[in-house]
């Protein structure tokens, strides 16, 4: 079946370059079985599941001279152990050894000529664990009719549910030809929409629903997002090289929460004042200049956290919404509660009524959500011009109860989010199963003190939980 990419799929597939690859990535760390998670049981976990997400088994065909956007089409020569790999650390392998590997992986970009995604199956930790590292293109991922493959693989149980079985026949290839007369024949039907293909728009010109878009909500939000003008100068803002550094960080949610009952707040104002907690020590310890009114500039797409009793009576993910939000972080303010204060009323006086982005509400997802939530956080980013922020912080929740994957126990998860244009660092955090995880992305060059930040989100964790009591 060939489906042509969407105005925004297509701006993510165009967008990247070799030193700012799009996707979106997914650390997940698993109990290894007495009897070990076969890489077979992985290949038939995943092949059972493909059916949900069709997208996995598509590549993309350009059409000739750029006349019109790219098509999906089903991938003839779709072959599953391509996609899924294995790798292993030398036993008994470190955490910083597995972060090692992730900068490596994370590194390269994604084979065009072939389905946007990869999986890896990673033997050797130590401490009785694998892990299992994926990433998929942007272009792939919309969270409504496509969603991220860590989203579909994960159960509730530890036993998998039946599946029915799949027989797939992949559709014809069209030809280069064929393709261009398609492209043709939609110049003569719809010429204003092929025109505003050619400018590689980035903005879908519809929802998802098919519906048009409210062009007046969207121009006077770009005209607020303009007049904030450029972010702050920050050593967080040069060049992007082509190499990565990984490092995570992690924090009990009943601290979280805590700390949102005493203050009245909302736990994405928690999460925000943690990380700017951080960014003031991380600053201070580069020997930079913070000031009391120094800020640094967040993207910070919001995800609702979801009632535990919602979470505790839906069989799936409940209901979560993301939506864009600029944020100034006050790392020149060295009270933690005044930090938190500034961050919530920030947070609470943000229209979300006027959101860029056609921001979804996602009702009851099964599986999984995280992985899916963080890739539309980043789509939401990526409306904007990255010299409107700093950095990219996506902050999302998941399920708090045990989830499995092929029947194996998965302990923590954490995301891996890209680094955009002339930005360094990217923060992804995930609730689950009653801990956050901060998956810690960076500039190998630029960032070379990374692997301070997960003590400075430690710290800046404990400073707030003191305050607290």
């Amino acid at each position: 079946m060939v489906t042509r990419l969407s105005a925004a799929d297509a701006g993510f597939y165009h967008l990247e370059n070799t030193s700012t690859p799009m996707y979106v990535g997914t650390l997940s760390i698993l109990r290894r079985p007495h009897a070990g998670l076969s890489y077979e049981t992985l290949l038939a976990t995943v092949e059972q599941r493909l059916p949900q997400i069709p997208r996995y088994r598509q590549k993309v065909r350009e059409v000739t001279l750029g006349l019109a956007r790219p098509v999906w089409v089903d991938d003839p020569d779709f072959d599953i152990t391509y996609h899924i790999r294995r790798s292993a650390l030398p036993s008994p392998g470190s955490d910083a050894q597995l972060h090692d590997l992730i900068a490596r992986m994370g590194s390269r970009p994604l084979d065009k000529s072939r389905p946007l995604w990869e999986m890896y199956l990673i033997e050797g930790l130590a401490k009785n664990r694998i892990a299992l590292y994926t990433k998929s293109h942007q272009a792939l991922v919309n969270g409504m009719t496509a969603l991220e493959i860590g989203h579909v693989i994960a159960d509730r149980t530890q036993k998998p549910p039946e599946f029915g079985e799949d027989i797939w026949i992949p559709s014809r290839e069209p030809s280069d030809r064929q393709l261009l007369l398609g492209a043709v024949g939609e110049w003569i039907m719809r010429p204003a929409e092929q025109l505003g293909a050619l400018r590689n728009t980035v903005v879908d010109v519809a929802t998802n629903a098919g519906q048009l878009v409210d062009v007046g909500r969207r121009a006077l939000q770009v005209a607020r997002t303009v007049a904030r003008g450029d972010a702050p100068s920050s050593p967080l803002n040069t060049t992007v090289s082509r190499n990565r550094r990984f490092t995570v960080a992690s924090g009990r949610l009943d601290d979280f929460r805590a700390v949102r009952a005493r203050y009245d707040c909302d736990i994405n104002d928690v999460v925000l004042t943690v990380v700017a907690g951080a960014l003031r020590n991380w600053l201070m310890s580069r020997g930079e200049p913070v000031t009391a009114t120094t800020t640094v500039r967040a993207m910070a797409p919001m995800s609702v956290y979801p009632d535990e009793e919602l979470d505790a009576a839906t069989p799936g993910q409940a209901i979560s919404e993301v939506t864009p939000f600029l944020i100034d972080l006050p790392v020149g303010e060295g009270n933690p509660v005044v930090r938190l204060s500034q961050i919530a009323h920030a947070t609470e006086t943000a229209s979300r009524a006027s959101s860029l982005v056609d921001a979804r509400t996602i009702v009851t997802l099964s599986g999984f959500a995280p992985p899916t939530l963080h890739a539309m956080g980043i789509r939401v980013a990526t409306t904007f011009s990255a010299r409107q922020f700093n950095l990219l912080i996506t902050n999302v929740p998941g399920a708090q109860r045990q989830m499995y994957i092929a029947g194996t126990k998965l302990l923590e998860t954490y995301a891996v989010p890209p680094l955009l244009h002339n930005q360094v660092l990217a923060i992804g955090v995930t609730s689950y199963n009653g801990m956050v995880y901060f998956g810690i992305n960076a500039d190998f060059d630029a960032m070379s003190d990374v692997d301070v930040l997960p003590g400075l989100v430690s710290e800046s964790i404990e400073e707030l939980v003191e305050a607290a009591r």
